[in-house]
């Protein structure tokens, strides 16, 4: 009963932390910004105090804004419950829930640091997941704040700093040498920060399983998107979007793959 409770908190705070992600961000679709309140983006009025609670707001204004009556985007509560979601999860590990298994450096009375490392980490992929997919970019004013997170918070839980900065440093250096090696038309400086972010966070082995299995997501959506014709060879793939989704799964699952993968192979 103590872990459900802990649990449905943790959900809870997530909702809580969607709810101001959203309030702090508006969605546009040419571009997304960072403002000072959650505002209608067709007649920009103030949203209604019905809409400003989590997830269930959406509902009760019936995805609309109360002014007038455009279309709410579907992100705001898709936002809010991915931050509960990832939150819950979380939690789950830390309790030792759900068959997930904690890494082997965290001792036991850290667990509350991993779940601190993980929930506002998660809190930044999200974000980044939605700017890349809607605009194309990876926000240093994100990055770089969740970087400073997972150096501190790794370096409270025990990770070598040798490692969490040869994470850091390798999985940014793969995207600097493609940025310069394309003068800038392969990747952009955004993927370089996220790569560091994905190597701080998760040290150099993980890092770049991580990294692959961003890749191998990227390779699997674009081929169904050529297949049905709705991006040509042309097409920009927004790359952060992969990664944060790899980044999270190798949080959540990195180490049985990787025990997996070596198992396999001898």
């Amino acid at each position: 009963m103590t872990d459900a409770l802990y649990l449905l908190g943790a959900a809870l705070l997530g909702f809580l932390a969607g709810g101001i992600a959203n309030a702090r961000i508006m969605r546009t679709k040419e571009s997304l910004i960072f403002t000072t309140s959650r505002s209608c983006s067709i007649c920009a009025a103030p949203a209604h105090p019905k809409e400003m609670l989590p997830f269930v707001g959406y509902f009760a204004v019936k995805g609309r804004c109360h002014k007038c009556k455009a279309v709410i985007p579907w992100q705001y509560p898709a936002t809010e419950l991915a931050f509960a979601a990832l939150f819950a999860v979380f939690a789950a590990r830390a309790l030792g829930m759900w068959g997930l298994v904690t890494p082997d450096f965290v001792a036991s009375n850290a667990l509350w640091v991993l779940f601190v490392r993980d929930a506002l980490v998660a809190c930044a992929l999200v974000l980044i997941f939605i700017f890349d997919y809607r605009a194309f970019i990876i926000p240093d004013r994100i990055t770089i704040p969740a970087m400073i997170i997972a150096i501190i918070c790794n370096v409270a839980l025990g990770l070598p700093v040798v490692s969490i900065l040869l994470g850091g440093f390798l999985l940014g250096g793969f995207f600097a040498v493609q940025f310069l090696m394309s003068q800038g038309r392969w990747v952009g400086g955004g993927d370089i920060r996220m790569g560091m972010l994905m190597g701080f966070l998760l040290g150099p082995w993980l890092g770049v399983e991580a990294l692959l299995l961003s890749y191998v997501a990227g390779a699997a959506v674009g081929v169904g998107l050529l297949l049905t014709k709705k991006r040509d060879m042309d097409s920009h793939v927004p790359f952060g979007t992969f990664m944060a989704i790899g980044t999270v799964v190798t949080l959540l699952w990195g180490q049985q793959l990787l025990d997996w993968y070596l198992g396999f192979f001898g």
